[in-house]
């Protein structure tokens, strides 16, 4: 929410002044804070968990390689490049059948994988213990003010004392997430929010299983799409389609593994290796953007800013390509006066945004179209299908779009 500045008060903890507030320390927030940090601008980074919590909390796991190379041109991939796995094909499975995609052959280009928990204490680690970055984990009740002026200001509550605390500052970056508070404080009649149900469920399920294959597994069924995501040696991430709005408790742990070896059944496939379901939760597929992501002082990234369902894996990608551009545009505003890359920020963030929706949608009409009850569409969906291993120009664009190379940063 936003409202006026609050009046100090006799008593009260004294006045803070900031350049840049982050509000939020998921990838989007500690890359706009190490890239601030690494210029000597002024920061502090405000997170509602525990440092604990934003370290080991499950989520994304693919990263894409142009992503590495710009997070590596800031310092901050050298643990990254040490630990994570390369990928360089996936495979869909339909029609009790097994097509390799080897996207790195026809591009050259890779996929990383690395949870982005390894990810985010890495980043914490630079900016907090080796860059010196303010950062103040567990704090409540974040409040933004006066975003219109040109002393904007974000107010929190200390999670030690009680006490109320206010920070002035040049620029708030919002970086909260889908359920954080800077989204919001852009009044309604100042933004448009574009918004997308699929209608589909996904059931996420990590298990204590070493991956059954060396790549990523789409299987396009009947029953509903199934994925195997590689994650480390030991943890393995699965999807089931499942209704939207599903109950986890409804998948006992014999329904998952008979569901995920049906739906990923093919002729000449390793057996799934079987283990302990150590997460189980229902994802609803859909979408939003936020047009714009700027008020005022105030400039939205990451999923404060947009959400695409974890169709195509690019959720991550995108907090990551909005922090190098609000990063670097922040401060070249206060280390030389150059406003141009706050102005474009925006429209800059936007056409990725959209261009990685559309090929999400693109992608859930290929997962899902089998499943769909409909004859004509399972059809065309199979012809899609084939087409990416019969036609050299439709296979190099779905490479281009799966490993985001047609929007290079």
């Amino acid at each position: 929410m936003t409202s006026p500045s609050p009046s100090p008060r006799p008593g009260s903890a004294p006045e803070e002044r900031r350049t840049v507030v982050v509000v939020g320390a998921g990838p989007a927030g500690l890359t706009v804070g190490n890239i601030l940090r690494a210029a000597s601008v002024d920061c502090v980074v405000l997170e509602t968990e525990s440092r604990q919590f934003v370290e080991t909390r499950p989520r994304a796991g693919v990263i894409e390689e142009w992503a590495v190379r710009e997070l590596g041109r800031r310092g901050l991939a050298e643990r990254l490049r040490e630990r994570a796995e390369l990928h360089s094909a996936c495979e869909f499975r339909f029609g009790g059948e097994r097509y390799r995609f080897p996207y790195a052959e026809l591009t050259g280009t890779h996929h990383y994988v690395y949870p982005q928990p390894l990810l985010v204490a890495d980043l914490v680690r630079e900016y907090a213990d080796v860059r010196g970055g303010d950062i103040r984990f567990g704090v409540r009740e974040v409040t933004l003010h006066d975003l219109d002026s040109d002393r904007p200001a974000v107010s929190y509550r200390c999670p030690k004392t009680g006490e109320r605390r206010l920070l002035r500052c040049d620029f708030v970056a919002g970086c909260d997430g889908a359920r954080g508070v800077t989204r919001d404080a852009i009044p309604a009649e100042r933004r448009v929010i574009a918004r997308q149900d699929d209608g589909i469920g996904w059931l996420a399920l990590l298990a204590e299983v070493p991956p059954s294959t060396d790549c990523v597994l789409f299987g396009v069924h009947p029953h509903g799409f199934a994925g195997q995501m590689p994650r480390s040696p030991e943890v393995t991430r699965f999807y089931l389609q499942c209704p939207p709005g599903d109950d986890p408790d409804n998948w006992s742990y014999d329904r998952v593994w008979t569901e995920l070896r049906e739906r990923l059944a093919a002729a000449g496939a390793p057996p799934l290796t079987e283990g302990r379901l150590i997460e189980k939760r229902v994802l609803d597929m859909h979408h939003y953007v936020v047009e714009p992501l700027t008020h005022g002082r105030l400039f939205l990234a990451g999923d404060a800013g947009h959400l695409v369902a974890p169709i195509a894996a690019k959720g991550m990608n995108l907090a990551l390509h909005d922090a190098f551009l609000l990063g670097d545009a922040l401060t070249a505003y206060v280390t030389q006066g150059d406003g141009g890359g706050l102005e474009g920020y925006s429209a800059a963030s936007l056409r990725r945004v959209w261009d990685y929706q559309e090929f999400s949608q693109w992608l859930s009409d290929i997962y899902h179209g089998v499943a769909s009850g409909d004859p004509f569409r399972a059809g065309t969906t199979l012809a899609r299908l084939r087409r990416l291993f019969t036609s050299p120009a439709a296979g190099a664009a779905f490479a281009e779009q799966y490993l985001g190379t047609a929007a290079a940063y």
